[in-house]
């Protein structure tokens, strides 16, 4: 078990963005597309944290052409280029699977001040 720990921690990022369940964030992927690489930007709200350490994931949720949206990314990989909280969300729940089931502004987070 110590061994798994040492390669572990290997793989863990220094510094984790500071953001938390409904909040709006802006995740910033490397894509590779065949032997070019380029950054892609995914925007939406935290639904979900799961996991610690490297099996650290987070969802996130958009609404994209009227279809809901969700990736999973896990926090330490390295194809997470960048994480950038642009809202930060006022929420009661440590899951926020509910917002499925809403349409429109229904579906919206109010905002932290």
């Amino acid at each position: 078990m110590d061994a798994l720990k040492l390669i572990a921690g290997d793989s863990i990022k220094e510094t984790t963005p500071d953001f938390n369940i409904g909040d709006t964030i802006r995740v910033d992927v490397k894509i590779r597309e065949g032997e070019r690489e380029r950054i892609q930007a995914f925007e939406g709200t935290v639904i979900a944290k799961k996991g610690s350490g490297v099996a650290e994931t987070f969802t996130v949720r958009r609404v994209a052409y009227g279809v809901g949206v969700e990736r999973v990314f896990p926090l330490h990989s390295p194809n997470v280029a960048a994480v950038k909280v642009v809202r930060r969300g006022k929420v009661r729940r440590s899951k926020l699977y509910y917002l499925r089931d809403r349409v429109g502004k229904a579906a919206k987070v109010k905002e932290r001040l």
